[in-house]
């Protein structure tokens, strides 16, 4: 790619930012906008390719939303349905259903949202009769699974052991339920989704192209790294609202801001959200190179988005915590929507991963050596 191109796609993102920033951002935290208004953007088709009404982009451009629906506290199912959903499609195989629901997924008329789960395999398939299969498992804390009008499940062999699929159901199909988790942060929906003895038609499954075990955690770690977006967004959001409010608020004939123990603050959330971009663009960068399978290229994608998600998750609650602190008695005021921040800041740093996790995942790669030494 030359540098002309790079520019070009920095000066797109940077606008793609301001037009985003500027839709999000009327009504407020916590706003819900129209899902037939982010369709109308194009957010909803940015991966999908054009032939099916996309955009043809890339990993970067979601990155954007994600950052910017952060910033605006918006309750919408970009997680489950964009960031994973259409990732699920983009990874899944060519084929007829694919095709059809990528174009629907587009243009707004299917929020297709994938069951994927953080560690051992939850779903399995087994063998029924009449040459259809039987899906059974569970699975908690599944982003807008309750909003879904499609579930795009992972799962796998019944014994665990083999390569995982796409099962492809109504959520409306018999023995599959989907129970909402009751959440402080309400910018969010997370459900429960259980199956027992769902009879699945071939038709439903479909393979990943490519290698799939690489495919399924390439989708973990994007998820990871568009909540590290999101935490992101949150962060530079209390930043803004807290240094707007101690400019204004006076005591003592002066405004707070002047004073000392208010600007080291201040400068200790500024430095919290700097090396957090850095984490997260170099998160951003990785995942969205072309995946190539299990090799040193997808391995270092996952320890970027660890390290991004781990760091930018923790932020996200300090710089909010230090905004509810420095607004005084009206951070804790309904009215001043810093809650709804701290709140969305505080899921965001354990869904996909804990901090604790993630520096866990990372310091893993240093066993094999030190056990060899």
């Amino acid at each position: 790619m030359t540098s002309r191109s790079v520019s070009d796609l920095a000066e797109v993102r940077d606008e793609l930012h301001v037009v985003a920033r500027d839709l999000l951002g009327k009504a407020g935290p916590g706003a819900e906008p129209g899902w037939d208004v982010l369709a109308a953007s194009g957010w909803l088709g940015i991966e999908v390719p054009d032939e099916f009404g996309g955009a043809d982009a890339t990993f970067a451009e979601v990155a954007v939303i994600a950052e910017e629906l952060g910033r605006a506290a918006t309750r919408v199912p970009y997680l489950g349905a964009i960031v994973l959903g259409a990732g699920t499609l983009r990874a899944a195989a060519p084929g007829d259903g694919r095709a059809e629901l990528l174009g629907q997924v587009a243009a707004g008329e299917a929020l297709a949202v994938a069951v994927i789960t953080g560690g051992d395999p939850a779903f399995r398939l087994t063998d029924g009769q009449g040459g259809r299969l039987r899906l059974n498992g569970e699975a908690s804390f599944v982003p807008d699974a309750a909003d879904a009008s499609r579930l795009l499940v992972v799962a796998y062999p019944g014994d665990g052991v083999g390569d995982p699929v796409i099962v492809a159901l109504n959520p409306l199909v018999p023995g599959l339920a989907i129970t909402p988790t009751p959440l402080l942060d309400e910018t969010r929906g997370l459900a429960e989704v259980q199956a027992g003895e769902v009879e699945v038609a071939p038709e439903e499954v479909w393979r990943f192209s490519g290698d799939p075990h690489a495919a399924v955690q390439r989708l973990r770690d994007r998820a990871s790294v568009a909540l590290a977006c999101d935490s992101l967004g949150v962060a530079q959001a209390m930043l803004e609202k807290t240094v707007a409010y101690v400019k204004v608020r006076h005591q003592f004939g002066r405004p707070v801001g002047s004073f000392q123990a208010v600007k080291h603050a201040c400068a200790d959330m500024l430095v919290q959200i700097a090396v957090a971009r850095e984490l997260v663009a170099a998160a951003v960068d990785a995942l969205t190179e072309p995946p190539e399978g299990p090799g040193a290229a997808e391995a270092a994608a996952s320890v970027a988005a660890s390290m991004a998600k781990s760091y930018t998750g923790t932020a996200a609650v300090d710089v909010a915590g230090k905004a509810m602190q420095l607004h005084g008695g009206v951070g804790y005021a309904r009215e001043a929507g810093i809650h709804t921040y701290l709140k969305r800041a505080a899921l965001n740093r354990d869904l996909f991963g804990s901090p604790i996790a993630h520096r866990a995942r990372l310091a893993s790669r240093y066993r094999p050596a030190a056990a060899g030494s």
